[in-house]
């Protein structure tokens, strides 16, 4: 496996027939620093098949306007955009402007909010742009998404913000395979572990019994297997057959963003990968969080951050030295990275820092309270289902969340097929920086310490709560909300006007980046004051988290996790009226 990732690190990424350049990176002081950018009122974009040689192999994309990533596109807040997006493919194609207001028309969903770009249609997409910051763009249809149909938005401010910088550059990350979509899901619905190359071995037992003696390792052991679960269940695919990209450059290639000593630069992070969650870091450096999914928070100087699937982060920093920066971007089971350079000149690059060692999930990601084990180290569990106790209640230091009391619409909850685990105390755990970064001796972001730069203390509090469970058979590779599946689930009902609290809580061993199409998701962090508002919000194993939603849109909308190979079963439709 490492060989095969060092080969495929060095392959050149091109893209046959369009050739990249830098010149962008010496463009005047805050421009965004992009190779392909596209400004203005209208746009014309063109979804196609691409030939591309990503990992030394000749494969097949489906780009935007032939670029992968695609084209970085830069609107201004209160203008109203068109844009026209032409699909040469031989399949029905969409772009969704994810995190963006808009029409529910305009939102491109297809079967929900339209019909779908049909193969050598043209659909034209027009709205107001009532917001500004950092966001992206994709596919809704298939798996195009993970074949390349996505890019950078980014959307300028009518009055000032409130820092300074001198240079603008986006940084969107991505997950390439040569492999077929269709090729990747089917594996995995065979054998859900076929990208996992990290299991529990002979050897790593060995290693348990020197670090905590063989009783211990033995019980250990014994639990995960009554469970039938695996404490190296990380990621569904890794890096076996994904190379990690950043905007769309391998880590040999490398994206390279240019600075003179002293210089503020602004990073916006993007998130464009199918399934990846990626921990970043700049080593020598720290960061400032000024903005996450678009939005003003306030300032938190930070070492690191974990950025979910479809999450976007802005940050500045400020080189010290005349020398290259790694921006370092590690998958979150340690199976490959994505790099580029911070760096004074083009010819100057930055080596990659030693990655991690590999995360091993705990009690705490299975949602456990250790009251729940016994002394032999047996779990209270049957058929390896975990189940609540009354000594799982114990309140903890998010309580007064708890103690928030609503009308709840409680949804049915199906256990069979779709269930093989149901977290027995799932705690709000705002401040962990999850499975992989804890006490890794660096400052790590954490949810807790985002808070919206202005106050929402004024807002209105919710009319009613709504539970929702993240479920999931990881054996059978099946996805599912309150253990049912999209296909055979109701649309969930909201009230234009009514202020709703949602909970979600996670009852498997993945973390799950859920997203709300066409409203906004105030997350509770336990400052009612500065609240954050999120299109996407993690949630982590075995936890819960709950935000609130104004319904202030009409129309239908999509509600999912996503990681795309979740999203068949763990999507919901949002009917608003």
């Amino acid at each position: 496996m490492l060989r095969r990732t060092f080969v495929k690190g060095i392959a050149a990424t091109s893209l046959m027939g369009f050739a990249t350049t830098d010149a962008m990176a010496n463009a005047k002081s805050k421009q965004i620093n992009n190779n392909n950018i596209l400004t203005g009122n209208e746009f014309f974009l063109d979804i196609d098949y691409t030939p591309v040689n990503i990992t030394g192999k000749n494969a097949v994309a489906t780009t935007v306007n032939g670029q992968l990533s695609g084209p970085t596109l830069v609107w201004n807040e209160g203008e109203t955009i068109t844009l026209h997006v032409t699909n040469h493919l031989k399949k029905t194609s969409s772009i969704h402007w994810h995190g963006i207001v808009l029409p529910t028309g305009m939102d491109g969903v297809p079967g929900l909010s339209f019909d779908g770009i049909a193969p050598g249609e043209t659909f034209t997409y027009t709205f107001k742009v009532q917001q500004h910051g950092t966001y992206w763009y994709h596919s809704h249809a298939g798996f195009q998404e993970q074949t390349g149909v996505y890019g950078t938005i980014v959307i300028k401010p009518k009055k000032k913000e409130p820092f300074k910088y001198d240079k603008d550059y986006v940084v969107q990350l991505s997950d390439w395979s040569d492999e077929k979509p269709t090729t990747i899901y089917k594996k995995l619905k065979q054998m859900s572990g076929y990208y996992n190359f990290s299991q529990r071995t002979v050897g790593t037992f060995l290693d348990e019994v020197k670090e905590k003696g063989l009783s211990s390792a033995f019980s250990d052991r014994k639990m995960w297997n009554q469970m039938r679960m695996s404490d190296r269940d990380i990621s569904d695919v890794t890096g076996y057959t994904y190379t990690y990209l950043m905007n769309g450059k391998n880590p040999v290639t490398q994206f390279k963003a240019l600075f003179k000593k002293g210089e503020k630069i602004r990073l916006r992070f993007v998130n464009a990968s199918a399934m990846t969650f990626f921990d970043v870091r700049i080593p020598g450096l720290n960061m400032t969080i000024i903005a996450a999914d678009g939005h003003h928070v306030k300032p938190v100087s930070i070492a690191e951050f974990r950025i979910g699937v479809a999450e976007t982060y802005d940050v500045i920093v400020q080189p010290t030295d005349n020398k290259a920066y790694a921006i370092f971007a590690q998958s979150i089971d340690r199976s490959g990275y994505a790099m580029g350079s911070l760096t004074p000149n083009a010819s100057m690059l930055a080596k990659a820092p030693r990655m991690d060692p590999l995360p091993v999930l705990t009690h705490t990601d299975m949602g456990m309270d250790m009251s729940e084990v016994d002394h032999g180290g047996d779990m209270k569990c049957a058929s390896g289902m975990m189940m609540p106790s009354k000594k799982s209640m114990k309140k903890d230091k998010y309580a007064d969340m708890e103690s928030q009391k609503y009308p709840i619409t409680q949804l049915p909850m199906k256990p069979g097929l779709q269930i093989d685990m149901v977290a027995m105390s799932p705690k709000y755990r705002l401040d962990d920086p999850g499975v992989g970064l804890r006490n890794n001796g660096r400052k790590v972001l954490t949810y807790a310490d985002l808070k919206n730069r202005y106050s929402t203390r004024k807002d209105k509090k919710p009319d009613r709560e709504i539970i929702l469970h993240l479920t999931g058979n990881m054996e059978r590779y099946m996805w599912s909300i309150n253990g049912i599946k999209y296909a055979d689930a109701e649309p969930l009902e909201f009230y234009y006007g009514e202020r709703i609290r949602i909970t979600f809580i996670n009852d498997t061993m993945m973390n799950h980046p859920m997203h709300l199409h066409g409203m906004w998701s105030d997350l509770e962090t336990g400052d009612d004051n500065h609240l954050v508002r999120k299109h996407t919000v993690i949630v982590q194993p075995g936890a819960k988290i709950s935000y609130r939603v104004t319904v202030d849109a009409k129309g239908r909308w999509a509600y999912h996790c996503h990681m795309l190979y979740h999203m068949a079963g763990m999507f919901r439709e949002v009917v608003v009226a």
